[in-house]
């Protein structure tokens, strides 16, 4: 567990951006909920969430060595301060996986100037400098398919997730209902079903096909 430590601090930073950019596409379209409660900022207390940002990614490092899921506190938004109810609604929504993939992108350069970094200091040095630019490159690699995964989860279209809000936009008054009262159940039934092999497989494959064009761009400057 102790050696996957560097996955915490990116994995807190991108859920953290995640909730920010949901909260300043809600300010740019008119709702300043977020703002004014404090949480349009990068400090981390505001936005962790005691079981998401903390417990299930630490529980998930000692069971598989990795995270599968976690989440910040979500911003909160107004709905009835958007001229666009609907349309607003889905920007404010899909910002936060936008967000990510840009993450994915700058973790992605992060990890090239890294390695060029990690390479001129020669194989023969050991210390401090080199142990930091090393545990930094191990986290910014991380950070592109974490930041992927983010995105990607974060799009299926099951409440409370962001793609259910595209869902409810494009669906009629009543059936748009029974989709919201699914409510947080919706993250749990999520998990059951990435338990069944082909769920699973198929998420991997898709993350895989997503996360491969950053990868070979890394690859292809080293």
């Amino acid at each position: 567990m102790i050696e996957h430590l560097f996955i915490i601090p990116i994995l807190l930073f991108s859920v953290i951006i995640h909730e920010i950019a949901h909260g300043w596409v809600a300010l740019r379209l008119g709702d300043p909920t977020a703002k004014s409660m404090g949480r349009l900022t990068l400090n981390p207390i505001p936005h962790i969430d005691p079981i998401g940002s903390v417990i299930v990614p630490l529980l998930s490092l000692a069971a598989a060595g990795t995270v599968f899921i976690a989440w910040a506190k979500p911003v909160p938004i107004d709905p009835r301060n958007f001229q666009r109810p609907r349309r607003d609604d889905v920007l404010v929504s899909i910002a936060g996986p936008i967000a990510n993939v840009i993450l994915a992108c700058f973790c992605t350069i992060a990890v090239i100037v890294l390695a060029q970094i990690l390479k001129g200091m020669g194989s023969g040095n050991a210390g401090l400098g080199s142990e930091v630019t090393l545990f930094l490159l191990q986290m910014f690699y991380a950070g592109v398919t974490l930041n992927v995964v983010l995105a990607f989860f974060n799009l299926i279209p099951v409440p409370p997730l962001d793609g259910s809000h595209v869902l409810v936009s494009l669906l009629p008054a009543g059936a748009a209902l029974h989709v919201r009262r699914i409510g947080f159940f919706g993250v749990f039934v999520l998990i059951a079903l990435l338990r069944v092999p082909a769920v699973a497989s198929a998420f991997h494959t898709a993350i895989v096909a997503i996360v491969s064009p950053f990868q070979s761009v890394i690859e292809a400057t080293l």
